[in-house]
């Protein structure tokens, strides 16, 4: 089939590649526009923009697609489909119209559950224990399409969002792959998503990232886990500058009771109901350690408490 491919980060990446190698004729690559980023902030390609280059696949950036301009010139490239994975734009109408089979998103969630921007950090915070990929037929909703495959994928209990993100894409490629081989054969049938269970995944916003140790211990593991490695979770101590801030990047639960932020043990630190253990954080400005590590340089002791 006559493709294009639309996608940005990461997670885009391996769907781009299995669509090549399965011997479509990717016709265009749409993505992000450079960002700048860097001590230099010297502009900086997409992920998907550096893989299409390799390819010697066109790539457009656009910063928007709502003008007739850029609707055009999308209709003008006469595809038989457009894929979309974690694109970052809305696609109007005449955008979803062009393709003449239609626009295929791949999503990271189990739909109706988790429509939106960040359905892997929100599964994780939720405690979801199990989430997935589905592929769907793009409408001018959010994330509202009918799917028509899907692949279930379980959540473990210490599972972070990266770790999380890093078994979606290798799923999702291959649920892509297999999704476009059926459409091509006019074989894949869509399905209308169910109405009850419908949940969205709102962008993380910073001021959901400070710990609250007041909270249970199951909500402080599952809000760490979810936002890390980024823009990862944290917590305030005084390591003897006055206080700091400490990022959090691997947690478990543990058992244990004390004051809310208070150490309890090596790395364990008591909560509203039950105690997490710290097992890796990162200070700013250096590598991610241990939590014994960071609490000999930081030369913090029980009874110390953190907020």
């Amino acid at each position: 089939m006559r493709v294009v491919f639309m996608g940005t980060p990461d997670f885009s990446v391996p769907v781009l590649t299995e669509i090549v190698g399965q011997g479509h004729e990717v016709c265009c690559v749409y993505t992000r526009a450079p960002q700048p980023a860097g001590r230099g902030m010297d502009l900086r390609p997409s992920p998907v923009h550096k893989v299409a280059e390799r390819f010697g696949i066109p790539v457009r950036t656009p910063k928007s697609l709502r003008n007739p301009e850029e609707q055009a010139a999308f209709a003008a490239l006469d595809a038989d489909c457009a894929v979309v994975v974690a694109y970052g734009l809305i696609l109007p109408k005449p955008i979803l119209d062009a393709p003449k089979l239609g626009c295929f998103n791949l999503h990271a969630s189990l739909l109706p559950r988790w429509r939106g921007a960040a359905p892997i950090q929100r599964a994780i915070m939720a405690g979801d224990a199990e989430t997935g990929v589905m592929v769907m037929q793009m409408d001018e909703g959010l994330d509202t399409g009918p799917v028509g495959m899907a692949e279930r994928v379980a959540i473990g209990p210490d599972m972070t969002a990266g770790e999380l993100h890093d078994a979606l894409m290798k799923v999702g490629a291959d649920l892509m792959s297999r999704a476009l081989s059926a459409i091509s054969r006019g074989s894949l049938a869509f399905r209308a998503q169910a109405e009850g269970g419908v949940t969205y995944a709102a962008k993380i916003d910073k001021a959901e990232a400070r710990l609250d140790f007041s909270k249970p211990a199951a909500d402080v593991h599952n809000l760490a886990r979810g936002l890390s490695p980024f823009p990862g979770a944290w917590f305030e101590a005084d390591l003897g500058r006055g206080p700091e801030r400490v990022k959090v990047l691997k947690t478990r639960l543990a058992p244990g009771a004390g004051a809310p932020g208070e150490i309890i043990g090596d790395g364990l630190i008591a909560c509203g109901a039950g105690a997490i253990e710290l097992v890796q954080v990162q200070r700013g400005g250096k590598a991610a350690m241990s939590f014994a590590d960071f609490a000999r340089g930081a030369r913090l002791a029980a009874g110390a408490r953190l907020g």
